[in-house]
């Protein structure tokens, strides 16, 4: 039986009514054998993040991931055949005109992506308008942008501590939701600013990381959950196991078998 004709397949539009109702477990996918595995744990949402520039590729940040790098990672996930609800992320500089969020936009859904998501509020609109106009599902991105990391000195600041901050991100998440974005991802947001947010939003769900227990639902990186990128751990991120470390052993304990041989 296919995905798509599996009653529990999960739908942009499943994942809306979720607003209000039972907390969203949101996680990354880079690969088929993690998309394989979180879908068997039950998780419905899986984003092909372009945080797979410093979790997979080594980047030290996402303006070095392409469309391509994209295309080939949801490629991989898709192939998992998921449950859930599979969307990726427009890459740096891919969605600087309509025309341009549109065309990219429309290389991921060939690949498998169910939605596509961007970063920015008020700035990025025509852009947005221009993708749902086309059928194609957006989820948001506002807080802190790890797009535009370089331009703010390298540093991951959270959003929302003063009242400037606090109406900027107001108003770019009504506008948001005023243009028919299903969900928004709010990344280092202030806990109350979130929970301000995901109250003032109706019918757009809010998905944080690293912005407190107030949103609609949570979304991590997975190498952080599950420790399998030991070098750097994000302050807000209780990982829930080390698979570096069991790799680690497993390897050191293959090869002392090797040398008994």
């Amino acid at each position: 039986m296919s995905v798509e004709a599996r009653s529990d397949k999960h739908t942009v539009h499943s994942i809306a009514a979720l607003k209000g109702g039972a907390k969203l477990a949101a996680l990354t996918a880079y690969d088929y054998p993690s998309a394989r595995l979180l879908d068997e744990a039950g998780v419905p949402f899986l984003l092909v993040g372009d945080s797979l520039g410093m979790v997979v590729l080594g980047h030290p940040d996402t303006t070095h991931v392409t469309l391509d790098d994209m295309v080939h990672h949801t490629r991989a996930v898709a192939r998992a055949r998921p449950r859930a609800l599979v969307g990726a992320d427009l890459p740096y500089r891919s969605y600087d005109t309509p025309a341009d969020a549109v065309a990219n936009a429309r290389r991921l859904v060939e690949a498998g992506a169910e939605f596509v998501k961007a970063e920015g509020g008020v700035e990025i609109l025509p852009q947005i308008k221009a993708l749902l106009a086309t059928g194609i599902p957006f989820c948001g991105h506002l807080g802190m942008l790890p797009q535009h990391v370089v331009e703010e000195g390298g540093k991951y600041r959270i959003k929302g501590r003063d009242e400037d901050g606090r109406n900027r991100l107001l108003r770019d998440a009504v506008a948001l939701e005023a243009a028919g974005v299903f969900a928004c991802v709010l990344e280092l947001v202030t806990p109350p600013v979130a929970l301000e947010i995901t109250q003032s939003c109706s019918r757009m769900l809010t998905i944080g990381i690293g912005s407190g227990d107030g949103c609609d639902g949570q979304i991590l990186v997975t190498p952080d959950l599950v420790g399998a990128f030991p070098w750097f751990t994000p302050r807000f991120v209780t990982p829930k196991a080390q698979t570096g470390e069991t790799i680690r052993y497993a390897v050191k304990d293959w090869m002392n078998d090797l040398e008994k041989r």
